[in-house]
């Protein structure tokens, strides 16, 4: 394994992160369990969840991802062993059964006692906000665009203060971003820089892959200038960079054909990419999953790479891929595809 630290931080974390939002939907707690012990004999020391999980959100799953990692910090003792994240749930039509009101004082400072008492554990290392609790492009959305009639009192200020409290208790050590922009991006840093005694966020989590570098259009400066580190969720986009789902296959048990409506790699212009990425592993001798993989892990601005799966062969292979280097040559054929298809999958 390959190690980096979180910005500003002497936490060396594994540059290949444990991602868990499968568990409790498309993962049974014994398997959750399973990937956690490989994981961490392979070296990966940085688990990522969410109060949200599993995915698809549902009130009758809340949370339960959470408690098969609480479980399984309990019967290993390996709490010590792992840098753990999670993240609070913003206000948001899906997250309704969670609550309603955003980014309170209140909200933030009960998700953060919900999470610890699922978590088994008296402290979270880094505590992100998984999406702004204010109208902006996240989730697929390609562009901004303001409405007049979009009502947003500026919080930040208030939500930093509340995170600080926590810190000075020991509930939390560090914190970070998720889904956010580059504007939110530097308000969040702004506002630690002018108030020093309020906490800086040391880590964004937004979606990259081959399919969506967005990240780099806006967030890359960001990230180099701040040094705010990325921590790349869906790297494989939903599994679409496996190259399972070409030719309109539909693989039993598989993400998209368990739940079609999550389309968001899945649309005319990311197939005809995902057929072109393909034929460029293939004839360097690479599996598509090792090329997409081992591309996000090469990138100058990412702290670790989110990997997920549903069975321990994916797994192995996704946790392997920290060992493959690509050629000149691959990067130049990534390039050109690019050019061609670029950002297909917002």
């Amino acid at each position: 394994m390959k190690y980096t630290t979180l910005p500003h931080t002497d936490i060396e974390v594994s540059k290949i992160c444990l991602g868990t939002m499968t568990w409790g939907k498309q993962n049974t707690e014994a398997e959750g369990h399973e990937q956690m012990d490989y994981a961490l004999d392979q070296g990966v020391n940085f688990f990522d969840t969410a109060e949200l999980y599993p995915i698809p959100a549902h009130p009758d799953r809340y949370a339960d991802t959470e408690k098969i990692i609480g479980n399984w910090f309990k019967k290993t003792g390996n709490r010590d062993k792992v840098v753990l994240a999670t993240k609070i749930a913003g206000k948001a039509e899906f997250s309704k059964h969670i609550r309603t009101t955003g980014f309170t004082r209140e909200t933030i400072i009960n998700a953060v006692e919900g999470s610890l008492e699922r978590l088994q554990t008296d402290y979270i290392d880094l505590y992100q906000l998984h999406w702004p609790d204010r109208n902006t492009n996240y989730f697929g959305q390609r562009g901004y665009t303001h409405s007049a009639s979009d009502y947003w009192e500026d919080n930040i200020h208030q939500v930093l203060e509340t995170l600080r409290d926590l810190i000075r208790e020991g509930k939390i050590r560090h914190v970070g971003l998720s889904n956010e922009t580059p504007w939110g991006v530097m308000r969040y840093l702004e506002e630690s820089k002018v108030h020093v005694s309020l906490p800086r966020m040391i880590t964004i989590q937004n979606p990259y892959s081959l399919l969506n570098r967005l990240f780099e259009v806006g967030n890359a400066e960001v990230s180099h200038r701040e040094r705010i580190g990325l921590l790349a969720y869906s790297p494989l986009g939903f599994g679409v960079l496996s190259g399972k789902y070409l030719g309109d296959r539909k693989p039993d048990k598989a993400r998209i054909t368990l739940f079609p409506n999550y389309k968001r790699y899945s649309g005319e212009t990311a197939t005809h990419a995902t057929q072109l990425y393909y034929e460029l592993a293939q004839a360097h001798n690479l599996s598509l999953v090792q090329m997409s993989l081992a591309f996000v892990n090469s990138r100058p601005f990412l702290t670790s790479n989110i990997i997920g799966a549903t069975s321990m062969k994916q797994l192995r292979e996704n946790i392997a891929s920290i060992d493959i280097k690509l050629s000149d040559e691959v990067y130049q054929g990534i390039e050109a595809i690019h050019d061609k298809i670029p950002n297909p999958a917002p």
